[in-house]
């Protein structure tokens, strides 16, 4: 077996364990998941934020991320405005009650991390962050992974 091997079941492993944790948390005090978090997260960093946009962030069908925006739009977290240039697409925008719904998420969301991984020393912790955005890096340089 590989040292990638491993490596790669503990990734995924550490990876479902911390979001459970997390998500849990976040639906206990906040009343939304660490999915719709990260939605509104994304929505609110990248300007002018279309469906497509988080697709190509969260490597997943269309179809999900437009339900799941719809699930967005619903709870009036955020809207749907007419791209200017294009009739076909829309823009997201939060609305005020997606702003405040995710500036009081994270900090639980940051709490629960740094509680959950604070026996992980800061360098180690700083090196695997490198490592793992050099990985994502090249990921999504080459296209790999992507939903289809």
């Amino acid at each position: 077996m590989s040292h990638a091997t491993p490596a790669f079941l503990d990734l995924v492993r550490v990876e479902t364990r911390l979001y459970n944790a997390v998500n849990a948390r976040l639906r206990a005090e906040q009343g939304l998941g660490l999915g719709q978090f990260e939605f509104l997260e994304i929505i609110d960093r990248v300007p002018g934020c279309r469906v497509l946009d988080i697709v190509g962030e969260v490597a997943i069908t269309v179809g999900a991320v437009s339900k799941a925006v719809d699930r967005l739009v619903a709870a009036g977290w955020c809207e749907r405005v007419a791209h200017p240039q294009d009739r076909r697409s829309s823009i997201l925008r939060l609305t005020p009650e997606g702003e405040e719904r995710l500036a009081a998420a994270r900090p639980v969301v940051e709490d629960g991390l740094a509680a959950l991984t604070a026996t992980v020393p800061p360098e180690d912790l700083a090196r695997t962050a490198s490592t793992l955005a050099a990985l994502r890096t090249g990921l999504e340089a080459g296209s790999h992974g992507q939903a289809g």
